[in-house]
């Protein structure tokens, strides 16, 4: 049988994954969920938005002869991932992750885990201080909640319309980013205090690095559950596992 591959990306892993692919001249398409407006070309004809929960996923897999998917999706993107355990198993379709490693505090590291973004939220209560907020413009109107800090947003598109905060500054930028460019960030902007999730790898590590050097406490939020399902930590591991 001939390989016919949907890779779910959005991710720098699924970005290595997309090249490795077309160089073995396999079959594939990407899927984005289309949060970014001007999506990075990535090798593999591209499709844009979502597929309308577990029963229209199935449906494209049955339609488009999808044989193998890997979910190479954000860590927080679990609804997907969820998506993809389900519709593969009903359609009979071959389903592996590729994974990040969690990031792990070091000695002397100052971080306080938090479930949820709700966690998040309540973990800022308290004296305003100046934040780095890098948990992406879907959850920010949730941080309103404590609008007695400054925030700092790094985001991939500038925003519309008016953001939740009174105290804010936004750079538009597109990772992945270094260490020594995210200090002079945090020092630039004073930053106190850095919110996180732990998306794990190395394309967004730098402001989990740059936040160690200066000194700073991190509130970290920990990734959400997910089924049981076979995983790869890299694009080799992926690559055999499609025979090539």
């Amino acid at each position: 049988m001939t390989t016919n591959l949907l890779i779910l990306g959005g991710t720098t892993e699924a970005k290595a994954l997309c090249k490795a692919v077309r160089d073995a001249g396999v079959r594939g398409v990407l899927s984005l969920a289309g949060r970014v407006k001007r999506p990075a070309e990535q090798g593999l004809p591209m499709r844009i938005g979502g597929f309308g929960g577990v029963a229209g996923l199935a449906d494209h897999l049955r339609a488009e002869g999808v044989t193998h998917v890997v979910d190479a999706t954000h860590p927080f993107a679990a609804q997907m991932s969820r998506n993809a355990v389900q519709a593969c198993a009903e359609v009979g379709v071959s389903l592996l992750a590729l994974t990040r490693q969690p990031w792990v505090a070091e000695a002397g590291d100052d971080w306080r885990h938090v479930p949820d973004i709700d966690g998040a939220v309540e973990a800022l209560q308290g004296d305003a201080k100046r934040v780095m907020l890098a948990v992406g413009r879907m959850h920010l109107q949730a941080f309103a909640a404590n609008p007695q800090h400054f925030y700092l947003l790094r985001l991939v598109d500038a925003p519309e319309g008016d953001l939740p905060f009174e105290d804010c500054e936004v750079v538009v930028a597109r990772g992945p980013f270094d260490v020594d460019s995210d200090i002079a960030l945090m020092r630039e902007h004073r930053i106190e205090l850095v919110v996180a999730k732990n998306a794990g790898g190395s394309g967004s590590r730098a402001k989990i690095d740059a936040a160690r050097a200066l000194g700073l406490p991190l509130i970290m939020i920990n990734r959400p559950a997910l089924p049981e399902r076979a995983e790869a930590h890299d694009v080799a591991e992926v690559m055999r596992w499609l025979g090539h």
